[in-house]
């Protein structure tokens, strides 16, 4: 959530800062506003420009009362302390409003500080902890020159030659106050007083710092620097970078240098663009059969069926003495980790439990033998303070992830990296079946290792999954249509139900996830077993009822459970409910039974699940965009929930 840019440099500032917040809108935001300092006309003049709502509002102040210069910082708001209004939007001024401040995240103990603020005769203008943050740096820099003028005086006092206070370098000053705050934080600082200069504090959400040619770069993201540089450092907790026209300098809290080398990003700027879709959304959903491919290149033999799998940092004989496995993420992710579990469990029969993230601390968990966190940025806060709880247990954690760098990623003992690209829509497609793909590939791995799964099997499994980026793009041309007929139909309910069996259960759930992001509206996953212990009480003719009903005829588990989920559709179908059917190409059966069928390809039932999220994926566009809703930024949602 939240987007931060700053730049130091000779262009003019203003342009890059809005087109980098722009590049990070995918964050979710409710104000934007910037600060700019560095004209040449007035080199030490702070001009803050800001505005609730989107980035368009800020541009229209921007175009009423210009701003020039040289050096500066912007940010997209997403609320959490304050309503978003022009007075919460960031930056925030301190008291002499001559430095700001910008800020990720939240100060748990900012109530505390802003009392103790007060009582020093501070006054806040805003309902916001970031304000507190550009206080506390201006109370220390305060505090910094009453101590020197009281020595001054005693020296003087003395008779003794004194040479003149030099006042707190800002960095030193943001190093103190740093220690002050409690929480979660990544902060970008300027002062008009301190000319050329910029820094930056990290502890928790991300933050990264951009090498050019003479111009430097901060930003919570790197989509937002990406067109002007790929030479990226990632913050760690704990790091302070100074940003100046020499170059960046890095330090610790405790005022220890530290050497940051720059990683080269490899990720195509024009990945970020849509290409010519209309939404990025839809760019991303198209771009699931490339997702899906790039996953598994170099980690599938599709001569042997062996997986290499690198990176995991687990010997086979760490993997045989595992006893069970728990699985921790949040939203989408825990949907691919209920997937996942079905997976590992039957390829590699490892006992699996799935947690949310968010709840995983909270429950006193019995330390597990291995631990799995699943996050497409890396940075969700819940998921990190899982892994936390995970590694101070003793237990070590694997992560699959698709930011190459991020928090998550660099304390995990091993890792699989989605190689998604980068997914710019809130709502999350491609990094879904992606991390469904990389799932799958590591049941194969710890399968092969604990020999579960044979040669035979595994040259099955390894040709079958080599076949589902063909069988993705078959769908994607071939359903599309389909899916925006029924949008007309369906596109005013108030209430939709989606209904899966066994490892189809957690697709339910992310098909109910993504219509209701996107579109408002109300939906809810369910077990299809389940229907008749409360559901069935909501069925009549104004609700439609998605059921994934596949099935993989090769699988007698999986005939079974296709022909319990016949009889639930009979359930419903005798209620009057509406039902739209997910089915496997040519099942003719189940056409008759209701009034809509979107066939897919046939594929084994661990790998179905892949194929049928992307007509799930595709009804809940179409229904949103035929509602007029903002389906790249749905409200109240941010990409990155780096906030508990």
């Amino acid at each position: 959530m939240c987007g931060i840019v700053g730049y130091i440099g000779s262009k003019s500032v203003v342009p890059v800062i809005i087109e980098g917040l722009r590049r990070l809108e995918y964050r979710g935001y409710d104000s934007a506003g910037i600060a700019v300092a560095g004209d040449p006309a007035n080199p030490t003049k702070l001009e803050l420009r800001r505005a609730p709502g989107k980035l368009a509002n800020l541009e229209a102040v921007l175009a009423e009362r210009p701003v020039h210069g040289t050096y500066g910082i912007g940010h997209t708001r997403w609320a959490t302390h304050g309503r978003p209004t022009e007075e919460n939007a960031h930056p925030h001024r301190d008291g002499t409003g001559t430095l700001v401040v910008v800020h990720n995240g939240i100060v748990e103990n900012y109530l505390a500080l802003k009392q103790e603020l007060i009582a020093r005769g501070h006054s806040f203008a805003s309902q916001t902890d970031t304000e507190i943050i550009a206080h506390l740096i201006e109370d220390e820099i305060n505090q910094h020159a009453a101590a020197s003028e009281k020595t001054e005086s005693a020296n003087e006092s003395e008779a003794v030659i004194t040479t003149p206070a030099t006042g707190l370098p800002l960095e030193e000053a943001v190093r103190r106050a740093v220690h002050r705050l409690s929480g979660a934080f990544a902060i970008g600082v300027l002062s008009a007083n301190e000319p050329d200069k910029l820094v930056a504090a990290r502890s928790g959400p991300p933050a990264v710092i951009g090498f050019g040619d003479g111009e430097y770069f901060l930003a919570s993201d790197v989509p937002g620097i990406l067109h002007h540089t790929r030479d990226i450092v990632f913050l760690q907790d704990g790091d302070i970078a100074v940003l100046t026209t020499q170059g960046v300098r890095f330090l610790d809290f405790e005022n220890n240098p530290i050497e940051r080398k720059p990683q080269r990003i490899t990720w195509d700027p024009i990945q970020a663009e849509k290409n010519g879709y209309k939404h990025f959304m839809l760019k991303e959903i198209n771009e699931q059969p490339r997702a899906i491919r790039d996953t598994t290149l170099g980690r599938v033999s599709l001569d042997t069926g062996e997986i290499f799998l690198p990176d995991l940092q687990l010997s086979k004989e760490q993997i045989n003495a595992t006893t069970n496995l728990t699985i921790a993420a949040c939203g989408t992710s825990w949907h691919a980790g209920l997937a996942g579990k079905y997976m590992i469990e039957r390829l590699a029969r490892l006992p699996v439990d799935v947690d949310y993230a968010s709840e995983y601390r909270y429950r006193d968990p019995i330390p597990s033998a291995l631990g799995l966190l699943i996050t497409q940025s890396g940075e969700t806060a819940d998921t990190i303070a899982a892994q936390a709880q995970m590694i101070a247990a003793g237990t070590p954690t694997l992560a699959i992830c698709n930011v190459v760098g991020s928090a998550i990623t660099r304390k995990a003992q091993g890792v699989i990296t989605t190689n998604a690209g980068p997914e710019i829509g809130v709502a999350s497609t491609k990094a879904f079946t992606a991390q469904l793909t990389a799932l799958f590939t590591l049941a194969m791995y710890l399968g092969q290792q604990r020999g579960h799964l044979t040669p035979a099997m595994s040259l099955h499994y390894a040709t079958e999954l080599a076949k589902v980026p063909a069988k993705a793009e078959e769908i994607l041309r071939t359903v599309d249509d389909q899916c925006v007929q029924l949008a007309k139909l369906f596109s005013a309910a108030n209430d939709f139900l989606f209904l899966g069996r066994g490892i189809h259960f957690p697709i339910a759930l992310e098909g109910a996830l993504k219509l209701k992001e996107i579109s408002y509206i109300h939906a809810e996953g369910y077990p299809a077993g389940e229907m008749k212990h409360g559901p069935n009480a909501l069925i009549d003719e104004n609700l439609p009822v998605v059921c994934i009903a596949t099935q993989d005829p090769a699988d007698p588990t999986s005939v079974l459970r296709y022909e319990k989920t016949l009889s639930n559709i009979q359930e419903v179908t005798a209620r009057s409910g509406r039902v739209i059917a997910i089915a496997t190409e040519g099942d003719n059966q189940i056409t008759g039974l209701v009034e809509h069928t979107i066939h897919i390809p046939a594929a084994p039932d661990l790998l179905l699940p892949i194929l049928e999220t992307i007509p799930l994926q595709l009804l809940a566009y179409h229904i949103s965009v035929r509602r007029g809703c903002d389906v790249d930024q749905p409200r109240n949602l941010a990409k990155s929930v780096t906030v508990e």
